[in-house]
């Protein structure tokens, strides 16, 4: 299979080389252009046409989201992943509409890129090898997870007596706070029993969410405290 080309735009020039050499490091992909302003970059994309543009949002001329918006009006071909500092939920949802495959918040780090662009290459392979689609097909790329990963409904991933609502109450209490805590102490947070609570905090366990360690009380009884990873 051809290496899948690439087009950086990005407007902070050692940015932009730090993107150039991560991508050289990463296989099936081939940089066929770098752009560090909004013009160029609309330019190099036209032009060669890459499958796939990286691209900032931020540019002294104006923003990546415009350049999305003109490639789909002109139903591009290319896809773009965004590599922004922007962290505003509208700016998400804009790039969201504008159909990014990605969205990867500086500074960028070359495992998250690395993830990203292999999950890339499946999602491609995916579709080319498809003649039709069935529904279970669509299913396994839509909704892509936050990494761009094909990812199944959450519903139908979630094993029986364990549902969303209470894991995201869980998930609420250790982000307020850093201190690790029992079974009980979770139970009294999300009004919950103790045995409810460690359930659900045994499958956070099980999916690298939560860190799970033995601590001993003041009469020697050994407990079960919980943690974010």
């Amino acid at each position: 299979m051809n290496p899948i080309r690439v087009v950086i735009a990005e407007d902070d020039q050692q940015i932009a080389e730090i993107q150039r050499r991560f991508l050289e490091r990463i296989e099936g992909f081939e940089l066929v252009g770098v752009a560090h302003g909004l013009e160029e970059a609309q330019d190099l994309t036209d032009v060669l046409q890459p499958e796939l543009l990286l691209l900032d949002i931020q540019f002294p001329t104006g923003t990546g989201l415009e350049l999305l918006r003109d490639l789909r009006a002109n139903n591009s071909e290319t896809d773009v992943i965004l590599i922004t500092a922007a962290k505003e939920v509208d700016t998400l949802q804009a790039a969201l509409r504008g159909g990014v495959f990605d969205y990867i918040l500086k500074p960028l780090v070359f495992e998250r890129l690395q993830e990203t662009l292999q999950s890339y290459i499946k999602h491609r392979e995916k579709l080319q090898a498809m003649r039709q689609i069935a529904q279970s097909d669509v299913d396994t790329i839509l909704p892509r997870g936050v990494s761009g990963a094909p990812s199944a409904p959450v519903e139908s991933r979630l094993p029986k007596g364990i549902d969303a609502l209470t894991l995201d109450k869980i998930r609420q209490v250790f982000t307020e706070q850093t201190e690790s805590l029992n079974a009980e102490e979770v139970g009294e947070q999300i009004g919950a029993s103790r045995t409810t609570a460690r359930r659900y905090l045994e499958y956070l366990v099980s999916t690298n969410e939560l860190n799970a360690e033995v601590s001993y009380g003041s009469v020697g009884r050994p407990e079960r405290r919980y943690k974010l990873l």
